[in-house]
Formats: C-alpha cells, structure tokens, sequence
C-alpha cells in the first residue's frame, strides 16, 4: 500500500513586499518627526515670546512705579541736607543742579531713551544703610535697556554717577532699530514703527508760565516751562523682539506695551 504525505504550505512575505512595508514605516515616521521637529520650534518660539513679554511688563510696571514716586521727598522736608530731599522728579544732564537743560532740545537726560528719577524708593525703611534719595538711572543701549540705583550726593553729576553701574534691565528692546531693522518690521508691524524710532519716554510737562491746554508735551511748552523740574507725566513705551521669528513664517515677532507714570508728589 503507498502513503502518501501532504506538506502544509507555508505563507510568507515576499522581499518586494517587505520593501513597499519599510518604505512605508519610513515615510510615516519621517512625516512624524518632521511634525514633532515643528511643534517643538513652534513651542520654543512661543515660549521665548512669552518671556520676552512677561519681562518687558515687569520692566515697563517698575519704571511707572518709580515715576510715580519721583520728588520724594520734596524740597519742603525739614532738612538742610541735600541728599535727604530731591532737587527735582528728574535729575538731568548738563547742568544739574545749577542751571536746566530743555526737554526734547538739549538735555541728553531726560531724553527718548535715557532718564533719571530723583526720589527715595523707601522711605519708611529702618535699614540703617538707606541714606535717603537715590538717583535710578535707565537708559537703552543697543536692544538692551539698562537700569542703575545710586546714593544721591552733594555736588555730584546724576548722569555720571549712575553711568558706572548700569546692569542689564530689559532685552531685546528694538524702540532705537536700525532703519533696515525698522524696515523689516515694518512689513509685519505696518502701524508700531509710523516715523522711524519709536521713544521709550515721552514727557508731559506742567505749564505753570504759559498755561497751554493739557497734557503738553515738554517739547511744546514755552520757554521755562519746558524743564525737568515741570515734568508732570512719563509715557512709557517699550517695543521688544522675541528671540526667534515666526515659526511658519519667518517674520519677525514683537510685542508694544504702554505705561504711563505720573508725578503723585508736590510740584516743585
């Protein structure tokens, strides 16, 4: 008798099979990884936007909040020692203490990117070693706005004085680009750059001589009422880049915020 035996067959992939199944497993996990790759830049981005505003509201607020205190206290406070009243609500360059320089005209402090406030941010400290009125002192240099506290002191130069100890305050400010920057920003931004350089400060100036209708900026008030001693109001305006542009884009990121600090303290 003959037996016979049957084989079962068995199945596979053929190798034109297995490379249409790799060439498919490469191309889904490229298309994830390039996804991956652009959420990631997109979060990068993001977040350096966020810290860029988040920085430039803390700066722009401790600039009001010293504007606000500026003059105190005034020259009214029961001392003949100078350096435990202010002046002014501005110390200025040249010619403080003895003569006034005009805002917008030749002070180069109080000017668009660079101003003094006058005052004792703690008067009612018991810290032995706070000696009264000190001079704060921010000024932009290239896209970084610096800030510095000094002792106010007999017979010294504000603007000098606090230039030695400038510490980074605020980065990547643009207020001051360069024209081709300007440009560039422009195209994104068309209304935030209107006539060029943007001023981080902009002055309202009390018209005690020639009373004009208010606010007056200091640039347009009269004669004698156009001084650091009449400054009434401090517009606060800060234009920063994020670090990184547009993910999809390309273009360039900014964020404009406006504060407005106003003299509280006796005029002067």
């Amino acid at each position: 008798m003959r037996r016979s035996s049957s084989r079962a067959r068995q199945s596979g992939f053929t190798i034109v099979e297995l490379l249409v199944a790799l060439g498919i497993f490469l191309l889904v996990c490229g298309a994830a990884f390039s996804l991956l790759g652009s959420s990631q830049q997109r979060y990068r981005a993001d977040s350096q936007l966020l810290t860029s505003f988040q920085e430039a509201r803390l700066g722009l607020d401790q600039i009001v909040r010293d504007v606000n205190d500026s003059g105190y206290p005034p020259p009214t406070f029961a001392s003949t020692t100078s350096w435990l009243f202010t002046s002014s609500p501005f110390a200025w360059n040249p010619g403080y203490p003895g003569s006034v320089c005009n805002v917008g005209i030749n002070c180069l402090s109080p000017a668009d990117f660079d101003l003094i406030v006058e005052t004792n941010p703690n008067p009612n400290s018991t810290d032995p070693n706070n000696v009264g009125v000190q001079w704060i002192h921010y000024v932009l240099q290239g896209s970084t706005l610096m800030r510095s506290v000094d002792n106010k002191s007999l017979g010294g130069d504000p603007l000098a004085q606090t230039s030695g100890n400038l510490a980074p305050f605020v980065q990547n400010v643009v207020n001051n680009a360069s024209p081709a920057q300007i440009t560039l920003y422009q195209a994104s931004y068309p209304g935030m750059f209107p006539t060029g350089p943007v001023p981080i400060f902009s002055y309202v100036c009390d018209t005690p001589t020639t009373p004009l209708p208010p606010p007056t900026l200091c640039s347009n008030a009269i004669g004698s009422d156009n001084s650091p001693k009449n400054i009434r109001e401090v517009i606060v305006t800060l234009i920063v880049a994020a670090p990184l542009p547009d993910a999809n884009t390309g273009a360039p990121r900014l964020v404009q915020l406006v504060g407005r600090g106003r003299r509280v303290n006796p005029n002067h």
